[in-house]
């Protein structure tokens, strides 16, 4: 039987060619042991090293540099994706489409791997309205959701945020009115 990672679902062997190799070993030592031993553990080096006997010393040195280059590379990108996912915020504009009518678009949850299908959903069966995804003017996604329900909107999104463990991310709030027609 095949086991499957649960960070990046290849199978556990060919986890190392996903983007998240470190965060698959730790799923991998806390689901299954076992299969982490026989993969990562002390039999696994011991193949390695019978693997790479034949090998020159220069050929090793440069398979072990490659692989701590990769690992480097790895680690960088994982600390660029967390640096991207702090500095980003999430913008909550509320728009007057006519005199007592406004819609509440929501922008900027995309860094955050949410699901925006699925949230506007939430939205609508949540807040009672009428709630789908579009493109913005920046070609972005972004939430609208018709009515004024901006509180109850930053009110879901800060706990949502807070409980995905991201407390430090700005959640801003606009108004934007449309410019009237010259007569």
């Amino acid at each position: 039987m095949t086991l499957y990672c649960g960070i990046c679902t290849f199978p556990v062997e060919y986890c190392e060619f996903g983007g998240k190799f470190q965060k698959c070993k730790e799923w991998l030592k806390e689901n299954s042991p076992d299969a982490y031993n026989n993969l990562y553990g002390e039999g696994a080096v011991d193949q390695i090293a019978k693997a790479t006997e034949g090998l020159s010393l220069e050929k090793q040195e440069k398979v072990e540099r490659e692989i701590q280059k990769l690992q480097a590379k790895e680690a960088s990108k994982a600390e660029r994706e967390l640096q991207k996912k702090l500095a980003s915020k999430v913008v909550i504009k509320r728009v007057e489409r006519s005199k007592r009518k406004h819609v509440i678009a929501v922008s900027g949850l995309e860094v955050f791997d949410v699901d925006l299908k699925k949230l506007s959903k939430t939205f609508a069966s949540r807040f009672a309205t009428g709630a789908s995804v579009t493109k913005a003017a920046d070609g972005k996604d972004e939430i609208v959701i018709q009515g004024d329900v901006g509180d109850q909107v930053e009110d879901y999104i800060s706990s949502m945020l807070v409980e995905k463990g991201l407390k430090t991310v700005k959640v801003e709030r606009t108004e934007d009115k449309p410019k009237k027609k010259q007569q």
